[in-house]
C-alpha cells in the first residue's frame, strides 16, 4: 500500500509522542462530573484499559479543579499513566491561577480561541494559560470549534469578503476563519514562550466534507501536529459512519496525528465504544494493530442456524476482554488474525487465510467445525461445546506464538514520511 504520514513536528505529551512518523494517536473524554474524582478516575482507567492513549477530563469550575491532582493520583495507584488532556472553556486562567497542583497533574491544555474571552481580557487570559503551559512543560491543543468560532475574527473576515472584488461563499469564508484563528493562536502562543514542538492544532466541524476540506487546508499550511474528529459526530451507527468517512479519508493522506471519536453515547452502553471505534478505523485501514480481528461472514440462507453469529459475537468480545493482559504478556498478539465462517462456500477458503479460523456447519451441510491453524487442518469440532473448545484452542495458539520464547514477533510497520 502506497501511503505516506505528513510531516510535522513532534510533540511529547508524558511517554506518548505525538506527530510525523510517531503512531496515530488514540484519544477519549470522560463525561463523569471531574468534581466526583473517585468516577472521574474509574471511567479514565476504563478507557485506558480500552485503549485510549491519552484522555480529557472537563475542568470547569473550581471543584472540578480541586479534584484534577486526586484523579491523578488516584489512577497513578491503579498503576494508570494515561496522560490527562484538561478541557479549558471560558475560565481556565483563573483555574489554572486558584489551583496550581490542578495545571501541574494535567499533562496538557485544550484551549478554545473562541471560548477564552473577547478584547485585551481575553488576550490576557489567553496569555496566562500559555505562559502556565510553558512553565510547566505541558503541550497545548489549540482547539478551533465551528460552534464557537471567535467572532470578532469572523466579522472581521467577513466586512473584508464582501468589500473584496470577488467575494467567496459565506460557508468559505467560516472555513477560512478557523483555519486563521488556529494559526494566528498558534503564533501568539510561541510568541509567549511556548515552544512549537508544544502545540497541536485542531479545526472541528460536524459536517463530513466540511473537515475533510478544513483539515487538508490547515495541514498544507503549518507543520504543527493535528488532531482529527467531528465535534458532534452523533449517536450509534450515523456517529460511526460519519466520524469513519471523514477520518478514513484524511488518514489515507497521512493527515492526522490523534484522533477521537465524538460519538452521543446510546443510553446504557459503555463510554469506551469510542475508543473501540477510533482503533477499529485505524487498524481496518492496516495503519496500527490494537486488538485481533475477527473475519466472520455477514450470513445467507446456508446459515439459518445462529451459532456462526453467536461465535463470532463471543470470539470478539472474548479477545477484547483478554488484551488487557495480553497486551504485556505476549507482545504481537494483536496482530492475530481469526476467522469465524457460517457454511462450506467460503469457510475453508477464509479460515486457512487467517491465522485460527473456524468453519461452521452451514444448512444441511454435516456438523462438524474443521479448524485451521496456520493453515493446516489441525482438529474437527463437533457437539455442544464447539465454542468452549474453539477458545481453548485460540488460548493455547497465543501461549505458543507470542511473547517471550514465542515463533511469532510483534510486526514493525514503517511509515514513510514525506520530503519536506
Amino acid at each position: 500500500m502506497q501511503y505516506s504520514r505528513r510531516r510535522t513536528r513532534q510533540v511529547q505529551i508524558d511517554h506518548i509522542t505525538v506527530g510525523s512518523d510517531a503512531p496515530v494517536v488514540v484519544q477519549s473524554m470522560t463525561n463523569t462530573d471531574t468534581a466526583d474524582a473517585a468516577a472521574t478516575a474509574r471511567q479514565v482507567k476504563e478507557l485506558s484499559d480500552a485503549g485510549s492513549e491519552l484522555v480529557r477530563i472537563t475542568v470547569n469550575s473550581p471543584e472540578a479543579a480541586a479534584k484534577v491532582a486526586e484523579i491523578r493520583s488516584r489512577l497513578n495507584d491503579m498503576g494508570c499513566n494515561t496522560p490527562l488532556v484538561g478541557d479549558f472553556h471560558f475560565n481556565g486562567e483563573r483555574l489554572l491561577a486558584e489551583f496550581p497542583d490542578c495545571a501541574r497533574a494535567l499533562s496538557k491544555y485544550r484551549i478554545n480561541p473562541g471560548n477564552v474571552g473577547k478584547g485585551a481580557k481575553g488576550d490576557e487570559k489567553f496569555a496566562y494559560m500559555i505562559r502556565t503551559a510553558a512553565e510547566h512543560g505541558k503541550a497545548v491543543r489549540i482547539g478551533v470549534n465551528w460552534g464557537s468560532l471567535d467572532q470578532s475574527l469572523a466579522k472581521k473576515m467577513m466586512d473584508a469578503n464582501l468589500a473584496s472584488a470577488a467575494p467567496k461563499s459565506p460557508e468559505a469564508v467560516m472555513k477560512e476563519a478557523l483555519i486563521v484563528s488556529a494559526l494566528q493562536s498558534a503564533q501568539k502562543a510561541v510568541d509567549l514562550g511556548l515552544p512549537e514542538n508544544k502545540i497541536i492544532l485542531s479545526c472541528k466541524v460536524s459536517a463530513v466534507q466540511d473537515l475533510i476540506e478544513v483539515y487538508r487546508d490547515l495541514g498544507s499550511r503549518c507543520d504543527y501536529p493535528l488532531h482529527l474528529g467531528l465535534t458532534e459526530a452523533g449517536m450509534g451507527s450515523k456517529g460511526i459512519v460519519a466520524s469513519t468517512a471523514a477520518l478514513s479519508v484524511l488518514l489515507q493522506q497521512g493527515i492526522g496525528d490523534t484522533i477521537r471519536i465524538s460519538l452521543t453515547p446510546e443510553p446504557g452502553s459503555p463510554r469506551t465504544q469510542e475508543v473501540v471505534v477510533a482503533q477499529e478505523i485505524l487498524q481496518t485501514m492496516g495503519l496500527r494493530s490494537f486488538t485481533p480481528m475477527v473475519t466472520a461472514c455477514p450470513g445467507c440462507g446456508r446459515t439459518t442456524s445462529t451459532v456462526f453469529q453467536e461465535l463470532a459475537r463471543d470470539i470478539q468480545q472474548y479477545l477484547r476482554e483478554q488484551m488487557a493482559v495480553w497486551r504485556n504478556q505476549y507482545p504481537g498478539v494483536e496482530s492475530l488474525n481469526v476467522a469465524v465462517m457460517g457454511c462450506v462456500v467460503n469457510g475453508p477458503g477464509e479460515s486457512k487465510l487467517a491465522d485460527i479460523g473456524i468453519s461452521l456447519p452451514g444448512t444441511g451441510e454435516t456438523p462438524v467445525a474443521p479448524v485451521y491453524v496456520d493453515g493446516e487442518r489441525k482438529v474437527t469440532l463437533k457437539g455442544n461445546n464447539m465454542a468452549a473448545e474453539f477458545l481453548a484452542i485460540v488460548q493455547q495458539y497465543v501461549e505458543e506464538n507470542y511473547g517471550e520464547g514465542g515463533k511469532k514477533r510483534a510486526k514493525s510497520r514503517v511509515i514513510p514520511i514525506q520530503a519536506a
